[in-house]
């Protein structure tokens, strides 16, 4: 699935969509950027409530389809401006395992 399909299906709110034609083919959940880094797959849909330009740096690491900042939490501006040409930033309402199950149950 598209991140563009997965934005539309699940009306997460885009903070920064960049229309590279990446699929999401799983989804990834942490916190912890050093785990994140040696374990998200390629192309994950990575659920997070990390909301820096590090968050950004290891989704393009570690070439993840999308960020997705859950709990209602925010990215701040650095993050924002750090994704431009490199990774889409979608914002969930919903708790970490909620978005995650969204997703889940669409791939």
């Amino acid at each position: 699935m598209t991140v563009r399909e997965l934005m539309e299906k699940t009306g997460f709110e885009p903070v920064w969509f960049e229309d590279d034609g990446k699929t999401a083919g799983a989804v990834f959940c942490g916190d912890l950027l050093s785990v994140v880094m040696s374990r998200c797959p390629e192309n994950a849909a990575w659920v997070t409530v990390i909301g820096n330009k590090n968050a950004v740096a290891v989704a393009a690491l570690t070439d993840a389809a999308c960020v997705i900042i859950a709990e209602g939490f925010s990215f701040d501006e650095e993050a924002a401006a750090a994704a431009r040409g490199k990774v889409t930033l979608l914002r969930s309402p919903l708790p970490v395992y909620e978005t995650a199950a969204k997703i889940g149950s669409l791939l």
